[in-house]
């Protein structure tokens, strides 16, 4: 047996010597995936099977081609040359420069990026004369680009697959669009896939000239295609049914962008006599987390089944940690001081990630693990305070509490957009140089000497308004409601609402964390100065951090401590999920967690909170349905939850609707499918938080340092309702008021 062979377990080396005919890998978590497409690919090379640019290998990001590139080189022992191997993408555009005049372009053609897409379709919105503020050029570009991925060309589309959009505009705008990157000689990246597969439909003889060229067809990750790249493998593969697929259909969790399970679960259907080989031979993790993993994934109907078992040492390791915690705020103390007595314990930092359900999530973590002066990273995306949408947001505030900020007014005098352009601007910074007063007050003596017209004399002067009564606001009811008030009153969250790119909801949650984070603050000048101060923090350029990340972002990923935070219902499982896709997206959801639980070597540790605070309230919560999935004989369980099983009572929660601060935000209830008992919690199941040395009482006079002395008229934990003797009556925290006597 050759030497590349004989490190393969058996599993393994069955799938790289089954060469001819259809077959689907089946590799779980952890099970060596990548060996076997990369010792598959120089097997066939090695066994005369085929010349290398006889196999057509396809993966689903450069970095994956690069490596099975290095690693076939590395088995040949000679670079590997003239492969067809790389994505769908890449692929794509090679197939169609060679055969550009047949699809009415030049092969130099164009590859329009997102921006120069949006740019294009809003050319033709306007031409067409709609209103591209009330149908933004964002959401039909989403449109289309599911209309792509569904391998749907204008003239195949049909009323059943048409979408409310311009009163039904959507099919005839698709198919300008269309016409004018024809006429630009230009293509956008949903065109790769679609205009290929296309091309091969509608030319057999370059379908035939392919079938000939490829004599064995590779596909890493088969579980992510969409559906047009799964016609397009079909119809390549449909002469000699040489094709070997590979993927998990346990990790299938990007549906959101157009990725479908049911490519994997029908491959028997579609190619007879295919052959299934399971990899489930774990390498990575314990046989503790294998058994808990597998016994969570066994309660999805959607699957075509495995079971992991380690191939390694065989080491049982720690029990799955499930610690029930009294808030989100004691969560976030709770996992740093865990990667801190690890870290004493002499285990990296870079082996420790915290792995989130939405995005959101990691702002509580970022700032205690900035208090604690733990080095971390976020992964796939930007800390929380410096995403886009969190800047906007911040800037209206800074703003509100100063008008005199020239940078601030910048940033958002036209976001969303108001019809205010570079003229306008640079009227507004000629009154200002010339008189030496700031931006704001440049714009308002513009706008009252009627300086400009139309839509931008309306956009500017109703921002001006809207900042004024902004300020009236914050001083009458607070900084958190103003905020609220200020996200809905500017269009900020319409914005975002119109917007149907797949991190518009991200970007939604975003927003409601920044009104959770102001609530911690008792004035909008602290937040702002707390802000200013974790943004000058540096991050440390040592390469041993903590990753934080969210649980899409770490599939393929592996550490030897994972944190798994925030397990309780309609935060993961996700209700928008739910109640978008129904079961499909429970299963979904399930799969996530499943990925979240395999990313862990040595410990998983999942944590769920009783309350989390939902813009200035707090929210009681309950387990999520994925913690009770988990077998009891491999679960440790500690604060709350160790304090017996829980009591459930027959009756239905969710996500209560929300007021007042939420306005624009509110979460539906649960639907009938998924209604999901509520659960009783008694005092003595939380772990109590510290009480205050001086109990504040009902009707005890306090002194607050901004609404002056006053009586408490009703206490709930650690929030007093107090009717102060000059400012009214007013909610507040504990921390914020002295008791006298």
């Amino acid at each position: 047996m050759t030497e590349y062979l004989q490190r393969l377990n058996a599993e393994q080396r069955d799938a790289v010597e089954t060469l001819d005919g259809p077959l689907l890998v089946l590799a779980g978590a952890g099970t060596g995936k990548t060996r076997v497409l990369t010792t598959r690919f120089a097997h066939l090379l090695m066994a005369g099977k085929a010349f290398p640019n006889q196999v057509l290998a396809v993966t689903f990001t450069n970095k994956a081609a690069r490596e099975m590139r290095e690693r076939v080189g590395a088995i040949l022992g000679r670079p590997a040359e003239g492969l067809w191997l790389g994505t769908f993408h890449a692929l794509g555009a090679r197939m169609l420069r060679r055969h550009a005049e047949l699809m009415g372009l030049t092969s130099s053609f164009t590859i329009l990026d997102t921006d120069d897409q949006i740019r294009v379709i809003k050319q033709i919105m306007e031409a067409a004369r709609i209103d591209t503020k009330k149908w933004t050029p964002a959401t039909l570009s989403a449109i289309i680009q599911r209309w792509k991925d569904r391998g749907l060309p204008p003239e195949r589309l049909t009323a059943a697959e048409d979408v409310e959009f311009a009163n039904g505009a959507a099919r005839t705008l698709y198919a300008a669009y269309q016409a004018r990157l024809k006429s630009l000689n230009a293509t956008d990246f949903g065109d790769l896939a679609m205009l290929t597969t296309e091309l091969l439909r509608n030319h057999p003889e370059v379908l035939a000239q392919y079938h000939r060229m490829f004599r064995y067809i590779m596909v890493d990750e088969y579980q992510d295609t969409n559906l047009v790249q799964y016609l397009w493998l079909r119809l390549l593969a449909q002469s000699h049914h040489n094709i070997c697929c590979v993927g998990d259909d346990d990790q299938s969790i990007y549906s959101w962008r157009g990725a479908e399970i049911e490519n994997i679960l029908r491959f028997e259907r579609d190619f007879a006599g295919a052959r299934i080989i399971r990899l489930e031979a774990n390498y990575r993790s314990t046989s503790t987390i294998l058994a808990a993993a597998s016994a969570l994934i066994a309660h999805n109907e959607g699957r075509l089944g495995k079971t992991l078992r380690t191939g390694g040492n065989g080491q049982e390791g720690e029990k799955i940690g499930v610690l029930g915690l009294w808030d989100s705020d004691e969560e976030a103390r709770t996992v740093c001081a865990r990667m801190e007595q690890y870290r004493r314990d002499g285990e990296a930092l870079s082996e420790m990630a915290v792995l989130v359900r939405t995005g959101a999530q990691t702002r509580a973590f970022e700032e205690r693990l900035i208090t604690t002066g733990i080095p971390y990273r976020v992964v796939g995306g930007l800390r929380f305070y410096e995403r886009a949408e969190i800047r906007d947001a911040i800037a209206y505030l800074r703003l509100v509490n100063q008008p005199a900020d020239d940078l601030a007014f910048e940033r958002i005098i036209n976001v969303p957009r108001r019809g205010i352009g570079n003229v306008a601007l640079q009227s507004i910074h000629e009154i200002s140089r010339a008189k030496n007063i700031p931006l704001a007050m440049a714009a308002y003596e513009l706008v009252s000497t009627r300086g400009l017209r139309g839509k931008a004399q309306e956009g500017l002067a109703g921002l001006l308004q809207g900042i004024a009564r902004w300020r009236e606001m914050l001083e009458r009811e607070g900084h958190v409601e103003t905020t609220a008030t200020l996200l809905d009153e500017s269009g900020y969250i319409d914005m975002w609402k119109q917007d149907k790119s797949p991190d518009a909801p991200g970007r939604l949650e975003n927003l409601k964390e920044l009104l959770r984070a102001l609530a911690e603050f008792e004035t909008l000048g602290g937040f702002l100065e707390h802000i200013a101060l974790v943004m000058e923090a540096e991050e440390s350029g040592d390469t041993d951090r903590v990753s934080l990340m969210t649980l899409h972002a770490a599939k393929g990923l592996e550490f030897d401590n994972v944190f798994l935070p925030g397990w309780e219902e309609g935060l993961f499982p996700s209700q928008r999920s739910m109640d978008e896709s129904g079961n499909k997206g429970l299963e979904e959801e399930r799969r996530l967690a499943y990925v979240g639980l395999t990313r862990a070597r040595k410990r998983a540790i999942v944590s769920h909170a009783a309350n989390r605070r939902i813009y200035a309230n707090w929210q009681s919560c309950i387990p999520s349905r994925f913690i009770d999935e988990l077998p009891e004989e491999h679960v440790q369980r500690a604060g709350g939850s160790a304090i017996g099983r829980e009591r459930m009572i027959g009756a239905s929660s969710g996500f209560s609707q929300m007021g007042g601060a939420a306005r624009g935000f509110s979460e539906s209830k649960f639907p009938a499918p998924f209604q999901r008992p509520v659960r009783t919690i008694e005092a003595w199941e939380q772990p109590a938080r510290p009480a205050r040395q001086d109990a504040i009482p009902k009707g005890s006079r306090v002194f607050h340092q901004k609404f002056g002395y006053g009586t408490v008229r009703a206490v709930d934990d650690d929030k007093l309702d107090i009717d102060f003797d000059k400012a009214g009556s007013k909610r507040v925290l504990d921390r914020f008021v002295e008791k006298k006597s």
